[in-house]
Parts: structure tokens; C-alpha cells; sequence
């Protein structure tokens, strides 16, 4: 008796494996995926502008990597004393100016460096509401918390998603040929307006995509969000805000998309590497002779590991439990 829906996963030809540069940008989903495959040694750079809800802020961030942007006194925002980008997330703000333009610069050169060799693109839209400044009439990434007096809010069409992706592709595409693009929707639900107004939402980014498809750096879509509606449908995988995914729900949603991108022997390294990265957060109590066995014990899994696969960079792992003994 079959007691859920499932979700048929698509297939990739192409596979990840520690030496593919992958780069993960846009939503929630983006974000722990990206970090998933980060803590188990990947080759991963996720977010760089960080978290990204909208679809024109992450075509924004894209063109900027293309383009090799400098940032300046005129792509930042002052509201009493606190310098800001509204091309970010919240994490980029700070009171010294020329603090703020150096970490804008530092993360886009390294994101432009990195999407040049990269082998994999994973987008995830959010929402299709947008926030646009009034002053300017610019879409903003976040609204970091400034009065809402500021700003208009506005759901976007699909219409307007697509063509808007439709040039960035095509930017993407002649920077990196060879760049695969898959696109996602996230699972979390913005429930401001209401179920229906989420839904509507979500309808609007997924004709967006479906419009997309066919572009010809496009690899396919990955249904985080009909895996997470269709085969979790119960409110046991959501997290205490009843909005975002539980850790055990996005732990199923990896095994999926590690099944249809990552195969079973790097899936193996990368779970004895993540063992390991994990061990790092584990709080240690007592002086170096209460935690010496334990460190010792990381050191040698470290050291075989190594043997194994010495392609993945274990450096300051070895490094923190060397510090332990």
C-alpha cells in the first residue's frame, strides 16, 4: 500500500564530485543545501550576497558576479548613522562606510572569480512579491529593517521574472559556456498576505521557470518545494514558526538532491568529512587531558580519511584537534 505521493526527481547526466565548483544563490533552500554540501568538503560557494528572496535581486547579484561590479559611495544606503546596501542582506551593513564598500567588494570579486569555473548554477526563487525603494523606484534585496514608509510592495508576474532571467542567462551563458543551470523554488511559505496570496506567489515563480526551461544553459528544475508539499505533508517537518522546513525535512530533501547529483562514492567521502567538520562543533569541557582522547581519535579518522582521498582539504580540522591534545 502506498501511503505517499511521490515526486519524480529529475536526472543529471552531470555529476558533482569534489573537484566541480558549484555555486548555490537565492532562498532558503540555496542556503542549506549549500551548506550541507559545504560541510562535507565540497567545492561550494553559496550566497554570496546572502540569503536573496526575490528572483530580480538574485538576476541582479548574477549580473554583477558577470561584470566584475566595484562598488562605491553611490551603491550605499545611510539611514541614521548606519551604512547599508539594499543590494544584500542584512549582514551587509555597518557604521564605518569604507568598511562596508571593502567587504561588498571583497565577496563579489571572489564571486565573480568563481562563477567564471564553475560547472553548476542552483537558483531558488522565493517569493515573487518585491519591495522597490520609492525615492528610486529599485528593487531592493532587503529591506533592512528601514521604515516601510520607504518603500512599495508589489507582487511581480511571471511575465516580468522571465524575461527579466532571459538576460542574465544569456549574460551567464557567454561568460561560462559550460555553466549548468537548475533552478528550485523553496518550500518556505511567506504567509504575510495569507495562503492564498503565497500560493498565487509561488504559481507566479514556477511559470516563471517553466518559461525558462528551454534556454539552452538551463539544465532542468528541482521540485524542493513539491517534494516538501507533496511528500512531507504534515506539519511534524516543519520548524517551531510553522513557515520554514525542520532539520528533518531538509535532511530528506539533500538525500534527495544528493541522489540525483552527487554519486554513492562521493556521497561516502563527503558524509566521513562531514563527521568530522561536525566534530568541531562539539563542546569540549576540561583541559587538554580530558579532551586528548577524543581529539586524537578525530586526528586518526583525519589521517585515514587523507590516505583515502587526499584531494579534500582537511587542513584546519587537523589543525583544531592538534590544538586539543
Amino acid at each position: 500500500m502506498e501511503l505517499t505521493t511521490e515526486v519524480p526527481l529529475p536526472s543529471s547526466a552531470d555529476r558533482i564530485t569534489f573537484t566541480t565548483p558549484v555555486i548555490f544563490i537565492g532562498s532558503c533552500f540555496a542556503s542549506e543545501i549549500g551548506y550541507r554540501m559545504a560541510s562535507g568538503k565540497l567545492n561550494v560557494m553559496t550566497n554570496p550576497h546572502g540569503t536573496l528572496f526575490n528572483p530580480f535581486s538574485v538576476a541582479g547579484a548574477l549580473d554583477r558576479f558577470v561584470s566584475s561590479y566595484k562598488y562605491g559611495e553611490n551603491d550605499i544606503y545611510l539611514h541614521q548613522d548606519r551604512y547599508m546596501s539594499l543590494d544584500h542582506h542584512t549582514a551587509y551593513s555597518s557604521y564605518e562606510r569604507d568598511v562596508l564598500i571593502q567587504r561588498l567588494n571583497d565577496a563579489s570579486r571572489t564571486a565573480s572569480a568563481f562563477i567564471r569555473g564553475a560547472s553548476f548554477l542552483f537558483v531558488t526563487f522565493g517569493t515573487s512579491y518585491v519591495y522597490t525603494l520609492r525615492e528610486s523606484g529599485a528593487i531592493v534585496a532587503n529591506c533592512h529593517k528601514l521604515p516601510s514608509s520607504l518603500f512599495n510592495r508589489r507582487q511581480a508576474t511571471w511575465r516580468e521574472i522571465a524575461g527579466r532571467w532571459k538576460e542574465t542567462l544569456d549574460r551567464m551563458a557567454e561568460l561560462n559556456p559550460g555553466l549548468k543551470v537548475w533552478f528550485t523554488v523553496s518550500p518556505v511559505r511567506h504567509l504575510g498576505d495569507g495562503a492564498h496570496a503565497n500560493q498565487l506567489s509561488k504559481a507566479h515563480l514556477l511559470l516563471a521557470i517553466e518559461e525558462l526551461l528551454p534556454h539552452h544553459s538551463v539544465a532542468g528544475y528541482f521540485p524542493a518545494y513539491e517534494i516538501f508539499m507533496d511528500e512531507l505533508r504534515d506539519y511534524r517537518f516543519y520548524a517551531s514558526d510553522m513557515v520554514h522546513p525542520s532539520e528533518t525535512a531538509i535532511d530528506y530533501i539533500w538525500g534527495k538532491f544528493s541522489s540525483v547529483f552527487i554519486d554513492s562514492p562521493v556521497l561516502r567521502l563527503w558524509s566521513e568529512a562531514a563527521r568530522i567538520t561536525r566534530a568541531m562543533a562539539h563542546r569540549t569541557s576540561g583541559g587538554k587531558k580530558e579532551t586528548a582522547p577524543f581529539a586524537a581519535a578525530m586526528l586518526e579518522r583525519i589521517n585515514d580519511l587523507k590516505a583515502r582521498a587526499p584531494f579534500i582539504d582537511l587542513t584546519a580540522e587537523k589543525n583544531y584537534f592538534r590544538e586539543l591534545m
